[in-house]
């Protein structure tokens, strides 16, 4: 199990630094407040989330949120599941965040280094949870989050 969850004094998620999840976003364009919460399954919700390959796919999302300025507030890998709780873009739909995150993991985990995940007839379901913390406050969607463990 991954477990890792933003705050001030760990740091950040890679090259965004370091952010108030509860601040409004400033864009040239747009000023916004978007916390997404994402959980996401393998297929048959197998648990293939695990060791290095846990490892890899926290990587991969870093990586990911990095390159489009997605913000991670929080982000734990379960055995079957991955909760991502991020600061996104007004510009970017959750369906495309979700979309380049699950198509990037699937395309590397399963041509690199980790070949049985091809047994899998696919990484992901299809499907997904969405949410924005805006009826809930951000601690609480952490804590949350947390208490997967």
């Amino acid at each position: 199990m991954i477990h890792c969850l933003y705050t001030e004094s760990q740091g950040d998620f890679g090259a965004m630094g370091k952010f108030d999840p509860d601040e409004y976003r400033h864009e040239s364009n747009a000023v916004s407040l978007l916390n997404y919460h994402f959980v996401f399954i393998p297929k048959r919700r197998k648990k293939v989330l695990v060791g290095a390959v846990a490892e890899k796919l926290q990587e991969i999302i870093i990586q990911v949120c990095n390159e489009n300025r997605w913000r991670i507030v929080a982000l734990e890998i379960m055995p079957d599941h991955c909760h991502l709780f991020l600061n996104a873009k007004p510009t970017d739909a959750p369906s495309k965040i979700i979309q380049r995150i699950k198509g990037r993991a699937s395309h590397h985990l399963r041509n690199g280094d980790f070949p049985e995940l091809l047994k899998l007839p696919c990484l992901w379901t299809p499907s997904y949870f969405v949410s924005t913390a805006v009826t809930i406050s951000t601690e609480q969607v952490k804590r949350y989050i947390a208490q997967q463990r």
